[in-house]
């Protein structure tokens, strides 16, 4: 093989390279950006992965944030805009989702803290047992928006009113990233350690 033949190899495989970290991530063929325009500000996919009951794929989870966070800590104190994104790989009951979280949340918060959160979890659960149910391919998005809360939206449509507190933002991540999270394997892969 010659200089040039080599030369030119090496380039074409670093252009491959270069070009794979350009798209976006794909998890069981759901397509998800490396970086989103989020009210005006940039977030970064932190980590996604697959949400398993048994044997079965349920639903991609993908955590965006402003910067990094290898932490769950890390991601409770990172200011600004922050998003968890759940895309159904199955036909779902919406409602039954939204009792699974509610049961993984319970897990994670203490009694006092679940006292206070119990209007939020009111407002999620109507939300879901509106929908009926998620088909493949659906998304359920929560968005913490300084300044006006959690703002729940499913096919991309925001429902109901936002839910104001952080606190509930924060909750809602401990259903993957807590103590007793749904899935280990699902935490290290939103904290970025794998995918």
């Amino acid at each position: 093989m010659t200089f040039t033949t080599r030369c030119m190899t090496a380039l074409t495989g670093l252009m491959l390279s270069l070009g794979a970290l350009a798209a976006p991530l794909e998890i069981s063929g759901v397509k998800l950006d490396e970086s989103i325009d989020f009210h005006g500000a940039p977030l970064q996919l932190n980590g996604a992965g697959i949400r398993y009951k048994m044997m079965f794929k349920v639903y991609v989870v993908a955590l965006y944030l402003g910067k990094k966070a290898p932490t769950p800590e890390e991601v409770i104190a990172t200011p600004g805009p922050k998003r968890i994104s759940i895309t159904a790989l199955r036909d779902i009951d919406a409602n039954e989702l939204g009792k699974g979280l509610t049961q993984a949340l319970e897990k994670n918060a203490s009694k006092v803290d679940m006292h206070k959160l119990v209007p939020g979890l009111v407002q999620q659960g109507k939300i879901f047992s509106a929908q009926k149910k998620m088909t493949a391919g659906d998304s359920v998005t929560l968005d913490w928006v300084p300044g006006t809360g959690v703002v729940v939206s499913i096919k991309g449509k925001p429902q109901g009113e936002p839910i104001r507190e952080i606190e509930f933002f924060n909750a809602m991540t401990s259903i993957w990233l807590g103590s007793q999270p749904i899935d280990e394997k699902l935490k290290d892969e939103l904290l970025g350690k794998s995918h």
